[in-house]
């Protein structure tokens, strides 16, 4: 399947706010990262609390991508970057540290934070 221009793009963006941070050894690589909007899935009740959700270098949007925040797309590609240096302790932490407290969360809501144009 091919990403549309809008889709590479925003992981692009994101991408560049990303690099500006020195997190991990390697940049976060975008190659075989995909964005979807897939509404059905938060639909479901674990999902309902989540704008995004990311599976390794998949991000599943709950809204059409034209109405996601750049904000969010940081936030879920930092948890790309986190699972490509970190493939099963970064998702595995949330079953011993949960969700709102949890350092790969707050790193994510960090970097997005730290690289927002004022």
């Amino acid at each position: 399947m091919r990403r549309a221009p809008e889709e590479i793009g925003a992981i692009r963006r994101a991408q560049a706010r990303l690099d500006r941070l020195a997190l991990y050894p390697e940049p976060v690589r975008v190659g075989h990262v995909r964005v979807l909007h897939t509404p059905w899935l938060f639909r479901l009740p674990w999902f309902r609390r989540f704008h995004g959700y990311t599976m390794w270098s998949l991000i599943l949007l709950a809204r059409p991508l034209a109405e996601t925040s750049d904000d969010l797309v940081v936030h879920e590609l930092c948890h790309v970057w986190q699972m490509q240096h970190k493939p099963l302790r970064m998702p595995l932490s949330y079953l011993w540290q949960g969700y709102a407290d949890n350092p790969h969360e707050v790193e994510a809501r960090a970097a997005a934070a730290r690289t927002r144009s004022e």
